[in-house]
């Protein structure tokens, strides 16, 4: 018998506050269209006092939990796959989770790899549950509020202004006979490590000042003049050559994708990236009217995209993210019952 790893939960939160493109554009003093139709972005959520980090994922693991029809003291493994920018400083999520949410027989991590971190965290959950007799069942669980460290005054960061706050949360489970993750791919780019940071807070400038704070230096910056160029010059074609590889490595190629769970990219990006695999705009779902929520985005999308009836049994989804410093990333999920 062929094992294989399947989605059987999934379930996002989002803050009940939404920030709109109005307020963004006299935030910012951008024009209101600069906000919605290149930022691309008509609202973002925005945390309330109850929504830290580890909580918006809570929420959100409490709803896959119950979506998946399992027991919390089913799941064998927990993997934080959200933010940095957690709760508190130096500080594991996974543990607050299971305590949260009642796995008593969970072990697990916090990992990261930005953005890109969702569709790592399916990657790590698949080789577990097929290389462990004693992980059945895994969840990943991400929040994120990256909010806090933008800027709306800083027009280097204008790019950035869509980030909002929210979470997520996945259940797979060994021979679910359903939803199965088939093959992923990443690349990785070290050159913009230190590019994409927020420059104070961390070892490297250690203790923060009062100017430091007062100066407005505690957000992401991306101050190297050169920085979106060299970006730009990579991304796409790190992108489709991650998507190409997992699709070789699930044995299938463009032609065979039926619906695209992108991260929240730039409106005039995500309609050249459709373009280009041959897609319509109805086999995805532009993030709009919830911005940027990390890696939370991907999970987003497939939840619209089974709302709006965009995705069917049989389909083959694909899921492209991307994290600052810098990853790209892909992977595919077969969605509906598995065909050996």
């Amino acid at each position: 018998m062929r094992h294989h790893a399947g989605i059987i939960g999934i379930a996002t939160y989002h803050p009940e506050t939404f920030m709109s493109a109005e307020e963004m554009a006299e935030a910012s003093g951008l024009p209101v269209e600069v906000v919605v139709e290149k930022i691309g972005v008509r609202r973002k959520p925005v945390p309330g006092p109850e929504d830290t980090t580890s909580n918006m994922g809570i929420f959100a693991a409490r709803k896959a939990i119950e979506n998946a029809g399992i027991s919390p003291e089913d799941i064998d493994v927990v993997i934080w796959d959200g933010a940095q920018h957690k709760d508190y400083l130096n500080w594991l999520a996974f543990t607050k989770v299971c305590h949260e949410i009642g796995a008593i027989n969970a072990w697990g991590f916090d990992m990261e790899s930005m953005c890109g971190s969702m569709i790592v965290g399916l990657e790590l959950a698949k080789s577990l549950i097929l290389s462990r007799e004693d992980v059945k069942i895994v969840l990943l669980v991400s929040g994120y509020r990256n909010c806090d460290m933008i800027n709306l005054k800083y027009k280097p960061g204008a790019f950035l202004f869509d980030i909002g706050a929210g979470g997520s949360a996945v259940v797979l489970k060994k021979d679910a006979g359903v939803n199965e993750v088939l093959g992923s791919a990443a690349i990785a780019d070290g050159s913009f490590a230190e590019d994409f940071v927020v420059p104070v807070g961390g070892s490297r400038k250690w203790p923060m000042t009062k100017e430091d704070v007062d100066e407005i230096w505690f957000h992401i910056t991306c101050d190297p003049k050169d920085f979106k160029e060299r970006l730009g010059a990579v991304t796409l074609k790190n992108w489709y050559s991650v998507i190409d590889k997992s699709l070789e490595r699930s044995k299938l190629t463009r032609k065979d994708i039926d619906y695209f769970a992108m991260v929240k990219i730039k409106r005039s990006a995500h309609h050249e990236m459709l373009k280009e695999l041959g897609l319509r705009e109805d086999q995805s779902v532009f993030l709009e009217n919830y911005g940027h929520v990390g890696q939370n985005d991907v999970i987003f999308s497939l939840e619209d995209g089974l709302r709006m009836q965009r995705i069917k049994d049989g389909d083959n989804v694909l899921m492209v993210s991307a994290g600052g410093g810098w990853t790209w990333n892909a992977a595919i999920v077969r969605w509906g019952k598995v065909i050996d």
